[in-house]
Parts: C-alpha cells; structure tokens; sequence
C-alpha cells in the first residue's frame, strides 16, 4: 500500500499515465465550467434581482410625484384659503385717507347782518364745537352748536330806554360738508343747510310804558303784541325761537399727526312772524379726527 502511495505522486510527477492526465484535465475543465457556470450565475442573480428591488422601488419614486402634486396645489389652496380670510381681505383693502369721525372746537367773533346790523353791534363773542360723520374722503354730516354773543348798539339801548341789556342766540346746525384735500397739510370744506336759532335777552330795566307803541327795536325785540308793548310789562325779556339756513367754509392746516388748524365763517340766518336774525360768525380752532 505504500508503494502505491508512493507511485502515484511519482506518476503525476513524470507524467506517465495518459488516462489518468485525461481525467485530470476532464476533472479541470469540468471544475472550470462548473465554476464558470457558478460565477455566471451569481452574476445573473443579482442582476435578475436588481429589476425585482427596482420593481418596489418604482412605486416609491412613483408616490413622491402624487405626494408633491397636492403638496404643489397645496400652497394654491392654502393661498386661496387665505385670500377668503377677513386678514388677507383688509390687507388688500386700500389704507383709508380719512377719519370717520371728527371733531372740532373752536371761538372767535361774529359779523351781524340784516336786521340784526341795525341793533347789534358786530364783535360779538362766539364759542362752537360740533362733530362729524364722513363716509369718504370728500363727504360726510356735520352737525355743530354755537353760541353768538349780541351785543346791543347804544341807539338800541335808547330806543328801549334801558340802561344795559344782554342778549344772545343758540345756534344748531347739521350740514353735509364737502372737504376738499389740496395737500397733504392744507385742505378746506364747504358746508351749508338748516338751522335752528333760539335768541334771548334781557334789558336791565325801561322806563317804557307798558301798552304804548311798539317802535322798530321791540319790534326785532319780538315782544310787540299788535304792535304795541304787553300791559304786564314782560316785554324785559325776549325768548323766540326761529328757523333758517346757514352755509359757509373754512381752511384747514395739518399741525400734528390727525390734529389741524382750521378758520371758518358762516353765514346764519332765522326768522319767526316775520322777525330775523342774521349773524356771520368767524371761528378758529382745532379739529382732530377718531
């Protein structure tokens, strides 16, 4: 057994054998091929398989378009859900130019006209506040109250044989009011429509004979009753209420942030059984806006 051992590396070293130098080599080429098959194989494997991995893989690169497509409309309809907010609306409404409400006070001194020239002297004191509603930039209500301090002429006093007297009327005005922006500080308005007056006085004392005739000064007085003075001797005091128009303008000046300067005159008119009162008021203030 030994020998044989021995022999066959003796053979494979000297190559004496044919038969078994053929199987050798139909060993090696069957081992090749068979390794060849098996490299072959496992190539073929994984490349068989990539398609396979690839195939799930194809669905997730396919869900990220669908995903993106609502995340792309998303930004749309987030947008279109924030134009329909109140938020998005008033960011987009136009900033207003003007106030809804504004306020004015003001004094000054007033003009008699009419009538009313014949008896008061002019320089009477007035003192005004009054507010207004605008709907824009150009047009609003007004509604104001005023006091016109009147004081009587010195021939009034003779002619009413008194010493001193008072007297004075109580103005309520609402008018549309046009204003008119001519810059960013200067503007004007233009207002104009009813009145209500209420004027009222008080002569100190009169040496007048109750039931004598009236003359032209108790006449605008208002105290003549078929032309001739009460025999109560009332006619001291004059209270009456009369109904008119007024119209008239002003200018305003931006002096800080919404508050403005402003002069106005007007032009006041009422009258009751034929009895007037004509005043023009010229008043400087301020006015400021809310």
């Amino acid at each position: 057994m030994i020998r044989k051992f021995a022999a066959v590396p003796l053979c494979y070293r000297t190559w004496c054998h044919r038969a078994n130098f053929r199987l050798i080599l139909v060993m090696t080429f069957l081992v090749t091929i068979l390794a060849g098959t098996a490299t072959v194989h496992a190539q073929q494997t994984p490349a068989q398989q990539t398609p396979a991995q690839q195939t799930p893989a194809q669905p997730a690169s396919t869900q990220p378009a669908p995903a993106q497509q609502p995340s792309a409309q998303q930004p749309s309809q987030q947008s279109s859900s924030q134009e329909a907010t109140p938020e998005e609306v008033t960011r987009r409404v136009k900033p207003k130019n003007y106030k809804n409400w504004t306020f004015n006070v003001g004094g000054g001194a007033s003009l008699t006209n009419g009538a009313t020239k014949t008896f008061v002297r002019s320089g009477g004191g007035v003192g005004a506040v009054g507010a207004a509603h605008n709907y824009s930039q150009y047009f609003g209500f007004r509604a104001d109250f005023q006091f016109n301090n009147l004081p009587l002429r010195q021939s009034a006093l003779d002619q009413a044989q008194a010493p001193s007297a008072s007297s004075q009327v109580y103005s309520i005005m609402v008018d549309p009011i046009i204003n008119v922006p001519v810059s960013k500080d200067w503007g004007g308005y233009i207002v104009f429509g009813p009145s209500f007056l209420h004027r009222s006085g008080k002569l100190a004392s009169s040496t007048a004979l109750p039931g004598s005739g009236c003359d032209a000064f108790f006449t605008w007085w208002g105290n003549c009753l078929d032309s001739s003075l009460p025999l109560g001797g009332n006619f001291l005091s004059a209270n009456q209420n009369e109904f008119g128009y007024n119209f008239g303008g002003g200018i305003t000046r931006r002096i800080r942030g919404d508050i403005e300067f402003y002069t106005e005159i007007r032009y006041l008119h009422g009258t009751h059984n034929s009895v007037t009162t004509d005043v023009s008021p010229i008043t400087i203030g301020l006015r400021w806006g809310r």
